[in-house]
C-alpha cells in the first residue's frame, strides 16, 4: 500500500513539469551523448562514454524518484480550507522572540520543502507547533540549537 504524502497544487505542478522535462528533453540528450561516445571506438578507455553512462544512471534514478513521488502525492487544496488559522499551505510570518528577527515560513509537504526559500515540511517541529494557531499566538518549539519562541504576526494563503 502506498503511503500518501501531502503536497500543494503548485508543488505537484512543479513535480509534473520536472518529470516531463527529464523524460522528453534530458533523457533523449543523454541517449544521444552515449551514442556519440560509442561511435568513438573502444569503450573501456572512453571518458565521454563513462561520463554519459554515469549521467544516464543519475537521470534514471531521479526519474524513478519523481515517479514515486507522483504516485504518493496527495494534493491538498489549502485555498478551500481558509479559516484564519495556520494550516497546511499557509505562509506564516513570525517574530523570533529571542532575536527579534522576522521570518517567513510556508508549510508544505516533504517533497517540496526547501529551507532556503522558507518552505518547511509539515512534519517539522516548527510547522507542527504552528498548525492550528492564530495571529498573536506565541509558540515554543524545540529545535536543534535549543528552544525557540515565535510570535505569529501574519497568516496568508498565497
Amino acid at each position: 500500500m502506498v503511503t500518501r504524502e501531502p503536497i500543494t497544487r503548485e508543488g505537484y505542478q512543479r513535480l509534473k513539469e520536472e518529470l516531463h522535462r527529464l523524460k522528453t528533453k534530458e533523457r533523449p540528450a543523454v541517449i544521444k551523448a552515449i551514442a556519440e561516445a560509442r561511435a568513438h571506438g573502444d569503450l573501456r578507455e572512453n571518458a565521454e562514454y563513462a561520463a554519459a553512462k554515469e549521467k544516464q544512471g543519475l537521470l534514471e534514478a531521479r526519474i524513478r524518484d519523481l515517479e514515486h513521488l507522483h504516485t504518493c502525492a496527495q494534493i491538498i487544496d489549502y485555498q478551500e480550507l481558509q479559516n484564519g488559522r495556520v494550516i497546511f499551505g499557509s505562509t506564516v510570518t513570525v517574530q523570533d522572540l529571542n532575536t527579534d528577527s522576522i521570518k517567513t515560513f510556508q508549510i508544505v509537504g516533504k517533497f517540496e520543502a526547501d529551507i532556503k526559500t522558507g518552505k518547511i515540511p509539515v512534519s517539522s517541529p516548527i510547522a507542527r507547533a504552528l498548525i492550528g494557531k492564530e495571529p498573536d499566538d506565541i509558540i515554543t518549539v524545540q529545535v536543534p540549537k535549543g528552544i525557540q519562541e515565535y510570535k505569529i504576526l501574519k497568516i496568508e494563503l498565497i
